[in-house]
């Protein structure tokens, strides 16, 4: 017998990915360039790298547990009040502290498939039941996810745009949504890559359905455009009885002192904000184009800092190619995908690099 719960039986371990410098040295390349983890580009905003400087000398205090003045600070950006506010070591935390604190075993959650995993190992590792709908279009079936809630489940995952196929859900679809969803049901929106969006069809989720009374739970996060995914920061947004139950779970000091100071300072640069969104835009339409020069097409239309692209029934081959050239993506059998990889957005120079990778090793052999 195990000495450990039988939920977790199946799972295993998560595997992280080699540091750059140790696929430089394995490989003996001069350059390695990772466009995998659908992290941004350009590291922190210059106000969040001063914020840290000055708060250094404070390190050997513990955080803030409360998260005071980020809380506050983006409940007047949201309009809410600081009770309907909740801080996370990275949006992930916050999905793993919500399934403890609502999910049973025999309990289900649903979520579209291929999407983020974490929807459905956080679920495991509690030994609830996780509904898996598959993509219609590489877009979320809302249709579909709706005819698979029954009784017994209690969370419902809309990754908007999805990870890992960036594609989005429109208004019209989540509006009739929120319509039939039944009353027992908290949905959960991840609008973790909401900043790099500018569609007029993509809705923000706290306006428009927190505030009209939606059972949901918003989440968003400070590892993507913002440049913070080393710090671990992230934020939910949801009826104060949704974040108080989320608040019973986490740890007291989850979010460090340098995460919350460079949150906080990052929030007021909308101009660093924009120059980003149009640069990843740019970028992404770079990278489209690379994929068709070599009969690769990505999901269709992407709005986020990464590309879906389905490349045959086993993607590990083109992955373990573009790795000996030093690009390193996502294979993403681990989602659901085993022939689909992801590209994440990278600089412009960094994109060129990915294209001189992948051109290469598509070329004929002689």
């Amino acid at each position: 017998m195990s000495f450990f719960r039988p939920a977790l039986a199946g799972l295993v371990p998560y595997e992280p990915g080699k540091p750059e410098e140790e696929v430089q040295r394995e490989l003996g390349l001069e350059r390695v360039v990772k466009l995998a983890s659908n992290e941004g580009p350009w590291g922190p905003f210059p106000a969040a790298l001063e914020a840290m400087g000055r708060s250094a000398g404070a390190l050997n205090r513990y955080p803030d547990g409360g998260a005071f003045h980020l809380r506050n600070a983006l409940a007047e950006r949201h309009g809410v009040s600081a009770e309907q506010v909740i801080t996370g070591a990275g949006a992930d935390a916050i999905i793993g502290h919500l399934s403890v604190a609502a999910l049973d075993p025999g309990d289900e959650i649903v979520t579209g498939w291929p999407s983020f995993i974490s929807y459905v190992l956080d679920a495991l590792k509690v030994g609830a039941v996780a509904k898996r709908v598959p993509l219609r279009d590489l877009h979320l079936d809302l249709d579909a996810m709706l005819a698979a809630v029954g009784p017994r489940t209690k969370l419902v995952y809309i990754s908007t745009p999805n990870n890992p196929t960036g594609t989005m859900t429109g208004r019209a679809e989540l509006d009739s949504y929120f319509e039939r969803v039944p009353g027992h049901v908290l949905t959960v929106v991840d609008q973790a890559y909401f900043e790099y969006i500018d569609e007029p069809d993509y809705p923000d989720a706290i306006e428009e359905y927190l505030k009209s009374g939606r059972r949901v739970l918003v989440l968003r996060t400070f590892s993507k455009i913002y440049g913070l995914a080393g710090l671990r920061i992230g934020y939910g947004v949801g009826a104060p009885d949704v974040i108080e139950g989320v608040a019973k779970i986490r740890r007291a000091f989850d979010v460090n002192s340098q995460a919350q100071v460079a949150a906080l300072a990052s929030l007021a640069d909308e101009a660093e904000l924009e120059r980003r969104r149009s640069l990843t835009s740019e970028g992404r339409k770079l990278l489209v184009r690379t994929l068709l020069e070599h009969g690769l097409e990505s999901a269709s239309p992407a709005v986020a800092n990464f590309l879906f692209a389905e490349v045959g029934d086993d993607a590990l081959p083109l992955y373990e190619a573009l790795l000996r050239r030093g690009a390193i993506v996502r294979p993403l059998a681990a989602f659901g995908a085993p022939g689909a990889l992801r590209i994440t957005v990278g600089t412009p120079d960094e994109n060129t690099f990915f294209a001189a990778a992948l051109a290469a090793v598509s070329a004929p052999t002689a």
